[in-house]
């Protein structure tokens, strides 16, 4: 209705004119192109019932186009420099060819004949909602152009939280994701290659050692099962303690005792518990010197804690090689990505204990 445009194609295609104007919002709402692309039309397409159009005017119109190249020019490179600053490229996409359609609306209003700018007046002002030969109708189209200015530089930061909120949290899923992996690999590949590096002189069990890896690592890339966890079989935790207990007697040949207080279902929370435990324990096999390693678990009201003792040489946290990953990520990491934590005691002499703690999300009443 703006310029006549829809009704000019309505009348070349014979589609119903209504049609036609849905099709034109629609469009002009997906992409500021059909805006551009709607100027140029009314430009090029004659008033009925004359045989010139504004182009033919416009294009000779050389203070108007320098007015117009003159505002547009820093306001697209403003654009530019915004959206590039705010990182929302597409905001640039939609918002220059709009920019680019006032500038042609600009060089119609100034090269529009006298029946164009009767049509204008009549047809298309009464459509803003304004009167431009009334004083406090055009105070009323600055409000509201200021109003709708203000909305939309609004609907602008508030996108760019959005964007930045959403990349924060991917960022967060990867650094996530990359811990997990690191983890698994920490609690599979690397000790077993620590335990294949001691065994070297009893090939036998290398070979088990390899194959056993081999599989875990099989299952891990064909059935998603990450190695270096606690079996799926284990549904309740003192069953999942147990297998725990086997696994590190039967890779490092010490003796886990392990005592059970409670038990409750397990989730992936307390399965990442589970596992940290047997981390715990492995550290505890390969390094403390002892030939025993006491496990104590005790499920309480909302907590699950486990405790990993040793009587061995104990170690000083501080003088760990920092390419030495097993406490942080394999414990305290993945302990923390799901809201439990993880203490650890030890000195010089004096052995290790390492106290874990989940909270449980399904109390028992």
């Amino acid at each position: 209705m703006l310029g006549g445009v829809c009704g000019a194609v309505s009348q070349a295609t014979g589609i119903d004119v209504t049609w036609v104007r849905i099709g034109t919002v629609l469009c002009c709402l997906a992409s500021g192109i059909m805006v551009f692309v709607y100027a140029v039309a009314w430009l090029m397409i004659p008033m009925e019932g004359q045989s010139s159009n504004i182009y033919s005017r416009a294009i000779r119109d050389k203070r108007g186009i320098r007015l117009v190249v003159a505002v547009l020019v820093p306001v697209l490179i403003l654009l530019s420099l915004i959206t590039s600053s705010l990182h929302m490229p597409f905001l640039g996409f939609i918002s220059w060819p709009t920019l680019l359609a006032a500038g042609l609306v600009v060089l119609i209003w100034r090269n529009a004949n006298e029946s164009e700018k009767e049509f204008i007046d009549h047809e298309v002002v009464p459509l803003l909602g304004t009167d431009v030969h009334g004083q406090g109708r055009r105070h009323l189209l600055i409000v509201r152009i200021v109003v709708g200015v203000a909305i939309g530089a609004l609907g602008i930061v508030l996108l760019s939280l959005v964007r930045d909120l959403i990349a924060e949290r991917q960022a967060r899923v990867r650094a996530e994701e990359r811990g997990q992996m690191a983890a698994h690999v920490h609690d599979s590949v690397l000790q077993t290659l620590a335990l294949i590096q001691r065994s070297s002189n009893d090939p036998q069990n290398v070979v088990r050692l390899a194959r056993a890896q081999e599989r875990e690592l099989r299952a891990w890339l064909f059935e998603g099962r990450p190695p270096g966890v606690i079996s799926d079989e284990a549904t309740m935790l003192g069953e999942g303690v147990s297998l725990l207990q086997r696994q590190v007697e039967a890779d490092h040949g010490i003796t886990v005792q392990v005592v059970v207080v409670g038990d409750c279902e397990l989730d992936d929370a307390l399965r990442a518990l589970l596992e940290a435990a047997r981390e715990a324990t492995v550290n505890a096999a390969k390094w403390s010197g002892a030939d025993q390693v006491s496990v104590f678990a005790e499920v309480e009201s909302d907590t699950v804690q486990i405790y990993v003792r040793d009587r061995g040489k104990g170690f000083d946290r501080a003088a760990v090689p920092e390419d030495r990953q097993g406490i942080a990520q394999s414990i305290e990491a993945r302990m923390g990505r799901f809201g439990g934590a993880a203490v650890i005691r030890s000195a010089p002499g004096e052995g290790a204990e390492v106290q874990l703690r989940m909270p449980r999300r399904e109390r028992v009443k």
